[in-house]
């Protein structure tokens, strides 16, 4: 449940940067010096290959797509998928600090969405946990 919990606050924070991006609405986002997500949101990662569409499409597929497979109960598939996902992630949060020098709340907040299924994938079924 706790992954389901996750997929669908990541879509949420997905399907938020993608409105931010095809929008005039202002980003809700601090700026300083580490923290810019405007700065993130804005270089050429923040797009998938160079297209027009924006990564948090990509966002809102794979939350999708763990939502699903965490429903269907799929424990061996969430694992690869959350893998993938926590890959990607770990490759975004190096673009992030070491090549742009910023990092974006709302992208941690869904890499660590990210992470916490992963790990969710990783613990045992509940009736496989050992009882203290």
């Amino acid at each position: 449940m706790l992954a389901v919990l996750a997929s669908v606050a990541g879509i949420a924070i997905s399907v938020y940067l993608t409105v931010v991006h095809y929008s005039t609405i202002p980003l809700a986002c601090p700026a300083n010096a580490v923290v810019n997500c405007e700065q993130v949101l804005s270089s050429r990662y923040a797009v998938i290959g160079g297209s027009v569409l924006p990564t948090s499409v990509a966002g809102i597929v794979w939350f999708a797509i763990s939502a699903g497979l965490a429903l269907l109960r799929w424990r061996r598939p969430l694992l690869a998928w959350a893998a993938v996902g926590l890959v990607t992630a770990l490759f975004l949060v190096y673009v992030e600090i070491v090549q742009l020098g910023a990092v974006c709340i709302w992208c941690t907040a869904a890499h660590a969405l990210v992470l916490l299924i992963f790990l969710t994938a990783l613990s045992p079924p509940e009736g496989d946990r050992v009882r203290s």
